[in-house]
Formats: C-alpha cells, sequence, structure tokens
C-alpha cells in the first residue's frame, strides 16, 4: 500500500488542508488561518465530505479563539453561526459548532484560557473520529458476512467517503478497505458521481493508494451492474440522516437505491451520530443545497453546453429509508430502519 496522504493537519497554530479539487492530478495543501478561509474551503470543496466538513469548522471556530481573545460571547456565536452557512446539508458542521458554542459559556470573558482548551479538544475528536471510522468498518464486515456469506466480494460505493471525506480511515469507502485488508474485496465499483465527480477522481485515487483492485462506473450503468448481480453489496455514506431513517446523500444516490430494491442488492448507509439529525422527523425536512449551474457546464474549465443552455444543480437527494437495508454507525447496526431502531441504537 503507498503512503497515504493527510486530508487536514493542525500545525505551527494553522490548518492545512489538501486541496481536493485538484486531485488526483495535484497533491497540493491550502493553509488556513482565519475563521472567513475556513467558511470559503468549505464552501468552495477544498475540503469536503460531512465528517472531514465538521472536523474543519471545530478548527475553524479554534482559528477564530486564537485570533479573536478578546472577543465576547455574542461575537463567537455570530461567527458559528456564519461558519455554518457554509454547506447546509451536512449536519455535521451544524453540530460541531453547536458543541462549541455550549463549551464557550464556560469560558465568556476568557477566551485566553478557552483557546488551548479547544484546540485540545480538536485534537481529541480526531481520535474519536479514528475510532469510531474502525467500529463502523468491523460491523460493515460482520454484516456483510451474515449477508452476503464469508467469500469475496464485489462492492459498489458512490460519492467519496474514504480518509479524504471522513477522517482517518472513512465510512462507506472504509468498510471497503477494511473489507480488502481481510481478503475480501474482489473488486470494488466507485460511481464516477457527476457532476463533480468525487467517485473518479478521489474514491478512485484512494482505491488506488491502497492497492484496491476497482472499475470506475458511470451512473448510467448502475442498472446494468445490479441486474447482471456483478454486485453484491452497496454502501454510501450520509450529509444527514433523519429520525425516521431517511438520508440525504450525494445526488443519485436516491436513484441508485431504488435500483439496488428492485433487484434485490444490499443497500447500505455507513456514517457516525454526528451525522444523525433526531430533531428532524422525515427528510422532507432535509434543507438541500443548490449548487453553481457552471459544475454541470463546464469539466476542465471547458464548457460542454452549447452557449445559452442552463443547468440544475442539486448536490444531495434523499433516499427513502425503506429502501434501506442498514445503517452503521459507531454505536450499531440498524437494522430493519425504522424510527425506534433508530433511535434505540444512537442514543445507546
Amino acid at each position: 500500500m503507498k503512503e497515504l496522504v493527510k486530508a487536514l493537519e493542525w500545525k505551527d497554530e494553522a490548518l492545512y488542508l489538501i486541496d481536493q479539487r485538484k486531485l488526483p492530478l495535484e497533491e497540493t495543501f491550502v493553509k488556513v488561518t482565519t475563521l472567513e478561509e475556513c467558511h470559503g474551503a468549505i464552501k468552495d470543496m477544498v475540503v469536503r465530505g460531512a465528517p472531514l466538513i465538521g472536523f474543519t469548522a471545530i478548527y475553524g471556530m479554534v482559528l477564530w479563539i486564537k485570533n479573536n481573545r478578546q472577543a465576547c460571547l455574542e461575537e463567537l456565536n455570530k461567527a458559528a453561526d456564519y461558519l455554518n452557512t457554509a454547506r447546509p446539508t451536512a449536519v455535521n458542521l451544524e453540530y460541531e459548532v453547536l458543541r462549541i458554542k455550549q463549551m464557550a459559556v464556560e469560558y465568556e470573558g476568557r477566551f485566553d484560557a478557552f483557546y488551548p482548551i479547544i484546540e485540545e479538544h480538536a485534537k481529541a475528536q480526531m481520535q474519536v473520529l479514528a475510532d469510531g471510522n474502525l467500529a463502523m468498518a468491523k460491523l460493515g464486515a460482520d454484516e456483510l458476512e451474515k449477508r452476503c456469506g464469508g467469500g469475496k466480494l464485489n462492492l459498489m460505493t458512490l460519492c467519496n467517503t474514504g480518509w479524504l471525506a471522513c477522517g482517518p480511515m472513512g465510512t462507506a469507502l472504509g468498510v471497503i478497505s477494511h473489507m480488502h485488508s481481510l481478503g475480501r474485496v474482489e473488486k470494488a465499483y466507485p460511481s464516477e458521481t457527476r457532476p463533480y465527480l468525487q467517485g473518479i477522481r478521489l474514491s478512485s485515487y484512494e482505491l488506488t493508494k491502497e492497492g484496491i483492485p476497482h472499475d470506475i462506473v458511470v451512473e448510467g450503468a448502475h442498472s446494468f451492474l445490479l441486474r447482471n448481480k456483478m454486485v453484491d453489496a452497496i454502501f454510501i455514506g450520509a450529509d444527514r440522516i433523519v429520525s425516521n431513517g431517511d438520508t440525504a446523500n450525494k445526488v443519485g444516490s436516491s436513484s441508485l437505491a431504488i435500483v439496488a430494491k428492485h433487484y434485490g442488492i444490499p443497500f447500505y448507509v455507513v456514517a457516525p451520530t454526528s451525522s444523525f439529525d433526531l430533531g428532524s422527523e422525515t427528510g422532507d425536512e432535509i434543507e438541500i443545497e443548490m449548487r453553481s449551474q457552471d459544475e454541470v457546464l463546464y469539466c476542465g474549465g471547458t464548457r460542454l453546453a452549447p452557449e445559452g443552455a442552463t443547468a440544475w444543480n442539486p448536490s444531495f437527494d434523499v433516499t427513502d429509508a425503506s429502501l434501506i437495508e442498514g445503517i452503521i454507525c459507531e454505536k450499531g447496526l440498524i437494522k430493519p430502519v425504522n424510527k425506534e431502531n433508530l433511535l434505540k441504537v444512537v442514543n445507546s
């Protein structure tokens, strides 16, 4: 296995993010020293993936506190609310920022003392994230053995949910990585994931680094693969899971789940508890981020569509809980997916 590149690093009181917009062609880093730069890095997708967005937001608040040690609590809350606007669908951003707002109350008027506390909090959360990644990977492997048997399997994934998106190991792609370490992956099928191409650019980059055999597939080929039983199971991540199990994830997830259900291929969601929004009842309540039409109209700086053509570009869609075989979080497997089972596991 080739040496993995860190997606995020805190060094010399600055945050360094690998610029995921330039992968796989260039491995370059962006230095972030202010909350405003952090907001821009999240919004412009220098960093992406719900768990890593949340983790980046922690360091965004660390930077704000470092740069505003004499500020009041009201100013901190305004800064936190501004950071929350970077990307609205991923609940991890809101979750991590809210925790820091709550922690800050105790240090009102003493942010100089709060800075080292919040810096250590950020480091500790990375270990929590690492432990959670491994727990989910093991749960996924155990479920696959029960559901599909103990031999080598062909596994499909959408978007990018490995260490570039979710921390040290990853969520959905972390399961595939762990399965590979057990010698149980015949082939992975990362979906290219239009229009931002996270699958072909980022998941394939990670799979290549880890030496995992894989074939990239276009979204239009999903039905062909599933109808011909070329895939044993599908794993996706999540940007927001509400209390009934409806799940917001990269656009294309819902249509893949519908096809999987039709052909009897198990479809799993893998996400940490920080991706759960228990305050919302159904997927109808999830705000879906709309991104620039240029992401559809252009590729690599070249316009593909005729002048005058426009595009509609939702970044996410909602997969109904009824289409999901199981949801895997660090606390356990939610199966079957319903509100009662979800709350029992998440609140355990």
